[in-house]
């Protein structure tokens, strides 16, 4: 998955894997932009592209352990929980949220993800 800074989409460190924080990003042929939509539909799409990253690291959701959402707004705090219950089953990762001034692209949410994932 392209990246859209001067960094890794994820790294192993043992048994753990890191990704990068996603954004709600398409390509829709002319390079990655924002899906339209509240702060829910872009964490829906951030979320979709963390498995891409996940599966490029062979992760699964399944295995993520650890969490963070940042939002510009706590105003979607409770829509973009729909969106985590939707996206993982009990028992969920743990979690944190944080409110930030801004986010990349002028996103409203991103999400950052660690799995624990044993090499084989």
């Amino acid at each position: 998955m392209a990246t859209v800074g001067p960094y890794s989409p994820w790294r192993r460190a043992g048994n753990l894997v890191i990704i990068s924080g996603q954004l709600g990003l398409v390509d829709r042929g002319h390079g990655l932009v924002l899906v339209d939509g509240s702060a829910a539909d872009q964490l829906r799409q951030a979320l979709a592209n963390a498995r891409t990253v996940l599966a490029e690291a062979d992760a699964t959701f399944d295995q993520v352990v650890k969490g963070t959402l940042f939002l510009t707004d706590m105003n979607d705090f409770a829509s973009c929980n729909e969106v985590w219950t939707e996206a993982f089953l009990p028992p969920r990762p743990t979690r944190s949220a944080a409110a930030v001034a801004q986010l990349p692209l002028g996103a409203r949410a991103e999400v950052e993800l660690w799995a624990y994932a044993p090499i084989d």
